[in-house]
C-alpha cells in the first residue's frame, strides 16, 4: 500500500462571471499548489507559488551571514507568469513594505501591474523563512529566504549592501557588508586573520 499523501480541496461555481473557483492541492512531494480563478471585472486565473532563493559562497573565518533588519532590500528581476514579460530593471522588496492586495484581505511586499498584459501581480517575503548562511554551508547552495508569488516569478537576484556577519572564531560583528562585487574581505583584529565572503552566486528553486 502506497504511503504517499495527496489532498485536493476545491470550491467553485458557474454563474454570470463564468467558472469561478478556489483550489488547494497538497502533493505527495510536499508541495502546495494554489489556484484562484475569477472572471469578475475580467480577472484572470492567479496561481500562488513559492520560490526559494538559494545562495552559495566561500566563507573565510566568517559565519552567520544574513540580511540586517527589516529595511534590508532584496533586489530582484521579475517575470509575469501570465504573458512571460520579464523586467530588465532591478526592483527591490523589503519587510518594511506592505501593500494591500485586491479585496483587502491580505497584503504583499510588492503589488504591480504588468506593463504588457495589465494583470495585477504580487510578491511577498516570508519573514520566518529567512536563514543565515553559516560556516558549514560554505561552497554549498542553501535556501536563505522564500518568496510567495501571485502571478510573478523571480528570475534574477543582485546582492548589494546591508548584510551582517560574525567572525567564526571570535564572534566579532561585521556590518554594512556589500556583496555587489560578489566578494568581500576584512580583517579580524581579535584573531589577527583576514575574513571574507567570496564567489557569491545564487539560484531560484520552486518550493
Amino acid at each position: 500500500m502506497s504511503s504517499d499523501f495527496y489532498l485536493r480541496y476545491y470550491v467553485g461555481h458557474k454563474g454570470k462571471f463564468g467558472h469561478e473557483f478556489l483550489e488547494f492541492e497538497f502533493r505527495p512531494d510536499g508541495k502546495l499548489r494554489y489556484a484562484n480563478n475569477s472572471n469578475y471585472k475580467n480577472d484572470v486565473m492567479i496561481r500562488k507559488e513559492k520560490f526559494g532563493l538559494q545562495v552559495k559562497a566561500t566563507l573565510e573565518n566568517i559565519s552567520k551571514l544574513r540580511p540586517d533588519g527589516e529595511d534590508f532590500r532584496w533586489y530582484l528581476k521579475l517575470k509575469c507568469a501570465n504573458c512571460r514579460e520579464a523586467s530588465d530593471k532591478w526592483q527591490y522588496i523589503s519587510l518594511m513594505e506592505s501593500v494591500p492586495l485586491k479585496g483587502g484581505r491580505s497584503s504583499a511586499s510588492m503589488v504591480q501591474k504588468c506593463k504588457l498584459c495589465s494583470r495585477e501581480n504580487s510578491i511577498d517575503i516570508l519573514r520566518d523563512t529567512i536563514k543565515p548562511y553559516n560556516t558549514e554551508d560554505s561552497e554549498r547552495f542553501k535556501t536563505v529566504v522564500h518568496f510567495e508569488c501571485r502571478g510573478l516569478e523571480p528570475v534574477d537576484f543582485q546582492p548589494q549592501g546591508g548584510f551582517i556577519a560574525e567572525g567564526a572564531e571570535s564572534g566579532t560583528r561585521f556590518s554594512e557588508i556589500n556583496l555587489l562585487e560578489k566578494d568581500w574581505t576584512e580583517y579580524d583584529e581579535k584573531i589577527q586573520k583576514s575574513v571574507g565572503v567570496y564567489e557569491v552566486t545564487h539560484q531560484f528553486v520552486k518550493i
